[in-house]
């Protein structure tokens, strides 16, 4: 059971990371002088037309983490799945 704990921790990650940016995003995360991802998009949007980098960047680290943890999560599921070794 120890190995589903694991590719289940490592999938939940990607939707912590998504909480939290989003919460953050809102308003109700970390305060200002906290550094998070989705302040960082939150401020970046009233620069979107001259400095459209300040937002795009954060946003592409959120998408590039989140989806690096799913990955790791599903390639932790293939090695580990005895199910998928039997053939």
């Amino acid at each position: 059971s120890l190995t589903s704990l694991l590719v289940q921790a490592t999938m939940d990650m990607g939707w912590v990371i998504l909480v939290a940016a989003s919460l953050s995003f809102i308003g109700i995360g970390a305060s200002p002088p906290t550094p998070e991802w989705g302040l960082m998009v939150a401020r970046g949007r009233e620069f979107m037309p001259t400095y459209w980098w300040y937002s795009v960047f954060p946003g592409l680290f959120i998408f590039i983490t989140v989806m690096g943890f799913n990955l790791i999560g599903d390639g932790l599921r293939d090695i580990l799945d005895p199910r998928s070794r039997m053939e």
